[in-house]
C-alpha cells in the first residue's frame, strides 16, 4: 500500500514517530496484565500511563507530528486478552491528520492471521505490522511463519519487529518466560533476505546486537532501524556515527510512548551532534520512504 493516507498532509509535520503504542481500549481493558506493565515502567523510570487511541490523538495534535499506532498480539504467550486491531484502526480513522494505524498478528494464527492480515488492510486502511518475538514467543526466521510475510510484501505493507532488550518482563523471576534472544535482529537478516519486497523495520537499538543491526541495516536495502525505546543520550556510540553517516537514510525518529515521551525524545536527540542536513531525513522524510507514504 502506498500514497499518502487522506487526511495526512506530509507538509504541515516536522516528524513522524513511528513506534507508539496503544495501552488501553475504549472500555479501558490494557493491553498488559498490571505485572508487566508495572514492570516496564519501573524499567524506564516513568509513571503508568495507559492511553487509548483517543488520548493519543489529543497528546500529538498541536505538535506537528503524526504517530504510528499500535497494540502487540500476545494472547497465546501471555493470556493477556489481545486489544482489538479493528478497534485501534477505527478509532485511528476518526484523527487521519495525526494518527497512522499499523495492525499486529500473531504468527502462530496461521490461515487466519494471513486473512486478518489482508481484511485489516483493505477494510480498516492498516499501513503495516508490529511484531514483538519475544513477548510473542516465535524466531521471525521459522519458516512456518513465511506465508505471513510473503503476504504482507503482496499487501506492500511494512513489517515492524522489535529487536534488543525488552522492558516487559524486566526485574521479574525468569523475565516471565519471556526469551531475549527471538529479538536478536541476525534472525531479521533472513526474512530481509528472502523477502526483498518486504520493508523491514528493527526496532530500538538494539542491545546487545548493536553492530548486528546495523550490518543488516547497510546490507539490506529493504531495513530500516527505528530509534525508539532509549533516551538518545544512552545510544550506543557507533549506532550514533551510523545514523549520521552511513545509515543517514535508514534510521527513524520513534519514541516508544507513552513509556518514552517524544518530548523528552526530541530534547535529548537535539544534544547529539546530529549533521543539520541529517535531522529532517531521521525525524520525517525516512519515515515517509519507509511507510511508503508518498
Amino acid at each position: 500500500m502506498s500514497g499518502v493516507p487522506a487526511g495526512l498532509d506530509l507538509d504541515a509535520l516536522d516528524a513522524i514517530d513511528v513506534h507508539v503504542h496503544v495501552h488501553a481500549d475504549a472500555s479501558g481493558h490494557l493491553a498488559l496484565d498490571d505485572e508487566l506493565n508495572a514492570a516496564a515502567a519501573k524499567y524506564f523510570k516513568g509513571d503508568p500511563y495507559n492511553p487509548t487511541v483517543h488520548e493519543i490523538a489529543a497528546d500529538y495534535r498541536g505538535t506537528r507530528m503524526a504517530a504510528v499506532v499500535f497494540t502487540v498480539d500476545a494472547e497465546a504467550a501471555t493470556g493477556q486478552m489481545t486489544l482489538s486491531n479493528e478497534e485501534i484502526a477505527d478509532a485511528a480513522a476518526q484523527y487521519p491528520d495525526v494518527l497512522i494505524p499499523f495492525g499486529s498478528i500473531d504468527p502462530a494464527r496461521g490461515a487466519a492471521g494471513i486473512r486478518a492480515a489482508r481484511r485489516l488492510v483493505e477494510q480498516h486502511g492498516v499501513r503495516g505490522f508490529k511484531f514483538h518475538p519475544s513477548l510473542q514467543g516465535f524466531e521471525p526466521n521459522d519458516r512456518r511463519h513465511y506465508p505471513l510475510y510473503a503476504e504482507l510484501e503482496a499487501l506492500g505493507v511494512p513489517a515492524l519487529f522489535h529487536t534488543g532488550q525488552t522492558g516487559i518482563g524486566s526485574g521479574l523471576p525468569g523475565g516471565r518466560g519471556i526469551k531475549l534472544r527471538y529479538s536478536d535482529p541476525m534472525l531479521l537478516d533472513d526474512v530481509a533476505a528472502d523477502f526483498p519486497g518486504l520493508t523491514v523495520i528493527m526496532a530500538h537499538p538494539s542491545v546487545p546486537w548493536q553492530d548486528a543491526a546495523i550490518s543488516v541495516a547497510t546490507h539490506k536495502a529493504n531495513v530500516y532501524i527505528d530509534l525508539s525505546g532509549w533516551s538518545p543520550k544512552y545510544f550506543p556510540p557507533q549506532l550514533v556515527r551510523a545514523a549520521n553517516t552511513m545509515l543517514k537514510e535508514k534510521v527513524l525518529f520513534g519514541s516508544d510512548y507513552p513509556l518514552l515521551r517524544p518530548e523528552r525524545w526530541i530534547r535529548d536527540f537535539d544534544q547529539l551532534e546530529i549533521k543539520p542536513e541529517v535531522k529532517p531525513l531521521i525525524m520525517k522524510e525516512n519515515a515517509v520512504r519507509a511507510l511508503a507514504l508518498r
